[in-house]
């Protein structure tokens, strides 16, 4: 039972600081965004997040949308 603990103790250390090695060795660094309309090849297939579509959706006519969802139900 301990001999598992530690095992997976390390793994999980190792995991970290692998993940971690760019945040820890260079001058000011930090984690990608994961966003993804933040993603260079996201943007590239024009694939866009939730909010973004949403509001293209919109521009054209703020109300279409809802008079969408007024006019299904």
């Amino acid at each position: 039972m301990i001999k598992t603990l530690i095992l997976t103790l390390g793994i999980v250390a190792a995991a970290m600081l692998l993940l971690s090695v760019r945040v820890l060795i260079k001058k000011g660094g930090r984690f990608r965004s994961q966003h993804i309309g933040q993603s260079r090849a996201m943007r590239e297939r024009g694939i866009h997040c939730v909010q973004a579509q949403d509001l293209e959706a919109r521009l054209p006519n703020p109300m279409a949308v809802e008079e969408k969802r007024r006019i299904e139900n």
